[in-house]
């Protein structure tokens, strides 16, 4: 019997009853629930009474040594200010100062070294040690200076600067003067004296400038490592004198002629000039008569004064001849030049002719013939200027004067085209008050 229980009890367990199975799945799901409780944290637990423990352990860094490559090289510059020396500017370079002793040594026979522009920029070149390798220094012109280390000293050289061009444009208006206006605007002067010479032959400068006049003009600025050289050409103006415009562009035709026209191509280079002198205040305009101030009379007065200081340049009106060079009664010195025949013009009150003048000479538009004086009938430096024709004086700013020939009729299409961005850069600055760089 007992052998029959043993049989069926080694049977059973083969043959598993619903029951017990729900059992079975009942108690392997209770290590899954206890694993996701492990990842919760019961809400309303508090953080603070459990236990913190600060653990420090040494850690073995290797040893560092600095690098320092005294082959480095660092560029530096620094602009040159007012009572600066070539001494503190090295100084303020952080140069070391053996070095700055040998420069000094050096540079005593250079003359840039010793008259330094303020506002421009010296560059310098230097090892980690602060010792100096070069020293480059552009004053202006054509030429930079540059100074390098050699045998234990600084060896000069003059090198050609690399000359980059830029287009400038600016604008202003006459409050006062021609000179103060172009100043407020930032125009370097030998602009303002192209602006003069370019439009010399319509507008008088000296007499015909009024308050409200307005210029714009647009023209090259040459510089160098980044730093203004020098002005270059004045490529168009605009000039409005007393409401009336006056343009001016600057073509250079394929066979080389250059010269300034009109927006037309009428060229503006006439047979006379305004003025014969340069830019200065005028003491009285063209008169039908006056009071002499030596005389004591009323006599008239053929001609213009143009009051400015002893030794102004006075310049020839027109191409021409020279037809008296010397003492002449109330006129003093005076250059008489004759122009194509039924032309010439009078330049009275000389101080000095222009050295080698003599009677016969020719002479050409704009070349100086004397300087401005107070010889003769004369109260105080200035210049009696008359224009005649065929012996009859005639005021020469209400004469229509011949102009020179425009651009010929081939190059009108080159010409429209190389001009239409300049008049675009005009009108852009009409009515404005303004500096631009491009």
């Amino acid at each position: 019997m007992r052998d029959d229980k043993s049989g069926l009890i080694a049977q059973k367990p083969l043959a598993l009853t619903k029951k017990r199975l729900r059992w079975l799945i009942l108690l392997s799901s209770f290590p899954l629930f206890g694993m996701m409780a492990a990842f919760g944290i019961a809400p309303d637990t508090s953080l603070e009474d459990l236990p913190v423990q600060q653990v420090v352990l040494g850690l073995d860094l290797p040893e560092i040594h600095p690098s320092f490559d005294t082959n480095l090289e660092f560029r530096r510059q620094e602009r040159i200010q007012r009572g600066d020396t070539i001494a503190t500017l090295l100084s303020r370079l952080e140069v070391d100062n053996k070095d700055v002793v040998s420069f000094l040594r050096d540079a005593r026979n250079v003359k840039a070294m010793h008259q330094l522009v303020p506002g421009k920029i010296v560059h310098v070149q230097t090892n980690a040690m602060g010792q100096l390798l070069w020293l480059r220094y552009f004053p202006g012109g054509s030429e930079q200076l540059m100074m390098e280390k050699s045998d234990g000293g600084f060896k000069t050289s003059e090198q050609p600067a690399q000359l980059e061009t830029h287009i400038q444009m600016k604008s202003g208006v006459i409050n006062s003067s021609l000179f103060a206006a172009v100043d407020s605007a930032g125009v370097p002067e030998s602009i303002a004296l192209q602006i003069v010479d370019i439009l010399a032959s319509d507008i008088d400068f000296h007499r015909d400038l009024r308050k409200g006049d307005r210029f714009t003009v647009v023209y090259d600025s040459l510089y160098c490592n980044g730093e203004p050289a020098r002005p270059g050409r004045v490529l168009a103006v605009e000039f409005v004198n007393q409401g009336t415009p006056h343009r001016a562009l600057y073509f250079q035709a394929e066979s080389g002629e250059s010269g300034y026209y009109a927006p037309d191509g009428k060229n503006l280079r006439k047979a006379f000039l305004r003025s014969p002198l340069e830019f200065s205040r005028i003491s009285s305009g063209f008169s039908s008569a006056r009071f002499h101030p030596i005389l004591k009379t009323w006599r008239a007065h053929s001609g213009i004064d143009y009051a400015a200081p002893t030794g102004t340049r006075v310049k020839a009106a027109a191409d021409g001849t020279v037809a008296l060079a010397g003492w002449q009664g109330g006129y003093g010195n005076v250059v008489i030049l004759q122009h194509q025949g039924t032309y010439s013009t009078v330049y009275g009150h000389l101080s000095a002719f222009a050295k080698g003048l003599r009677k016969g000479q020719r002479v050409s538009q704009g070349d100086v013939i004397g300087h401005v004086g107070a010889t003769g009938m004369a109260t105080g430096p200035h210049l009696h200027y008359e224009f005649r024709f065929n012996g009859v004086q005639r005021d020469p700013l209400k004469v229509a004067m011949p102009a020179a020939h425009p651009v010929l009729a081939r190059h009108m299409p080159t010409f429209y085209e190389h001009t239409k961005p300049l008049m675009a850069r005009l009108d852009m600055l009409r009515g404005t008050n303004l500096a631009f760089l491009d």
